[in-house]
């Protein structure tokens, strides 16, 4: 099972921390990979981590103010997101799998097997 947590309302310009944390199983040899969808638009791939390297990926519209870290220790996989827009308003997912060598981008929806619940974001002043 998969939850998510750190949602909520914040400005623009501010920051939020998400964090993906997992029970039954063991997230440090799994990929992890976020996901967002907003009203009325498709889900979108944001970020991903997979492999004990910490290999990451992340989308165009988020690189240089998103993070993804693992936390091995608390069996959790957090992004950190930075100077928000009101474009990032959306339900934010983490998703896992454990077939990292299938992966391409890691920003597939139809790579992951296992979703969390999502948290709300929502970016407004």
């Amino acid at each position: 099972q998969l939850v998510e947590s750190g949602g909520g309302l914040v400005q623009p310009g501010g920051s939020l921390i998400l964090s993906c944390a997992a029970s039954g199983f063991s997230l440090e040899q799994f990929a992890i990979g976020w996901f967002r969808q907003a009203p009325g638009k498709e889900r979108e791939g944001i970020s991903s981590i997979r492999g004990s390297g910490g290999r990451v990926n992340y989308a165009d519209s988020v690189r240089g103010r998103f993070s993804i870290s693992r936390a091995n220790g608390r069996n959790t996989v957090s992004l950190e997101m930075s100077d928000l827009k009101p474009e990032d308003t959306a339900v934010y997912y983490c998703a896992a799998t454990p077939r990292v060598g299938h992966l391409t981008t890691g920003l597939d929806a139809d790579d992951y097997d296992s979703w969390g619940q999502g948290t709300q974001v929502t970016v407004s002043s």
